[in-house]
């Protein structure tokens, strides 16, 4: 898919009450492949997204905040170089690219 004329990977958010965790999909940025999960935070009330490296060590974890259809909020701000995470409630969609 075409994104803003970046091709980027469309990963659709379809949380599940029965896998833990309740979302979970590998992605690969800045050419480094995490396991990308979020998680229901009770206290909070909202989702949380985690990054997690290959040897099982949470790298970052925070609220899972949506972007506007009309802009960019991203996930994961200045840890990559060229790739980049969001969120798109609207569509239900994680856009990861490049």
């Amino acid at each position: 898919m075409v994104y803003g004329g970046i091709v980027v990977t469309t990963i659709a958010f379809q949380p599940s009450a029965s896998a833990s965790p309740p979302f979970q999909s590998q992605v690969t940025l800045d050419g480094v492949s995490y396991s990308m999960q979020t998680m229901w935070n009770i206290y909070a009330q909202r989702w949380y997204v985690s990054l997690v490296d290959q040897s099982g060590n949470v790298v970052i974890n925070q609220p899972l905040i949506g972007s506007p259809s009309s802009s960019n909020i991203y996930l994961f701000p200045n840890m990559f170089t060229t790739s980049t995470v969001v969120y798109v409630p609207s569509t239900g969609n994680f856009i990861v690219g490049p």
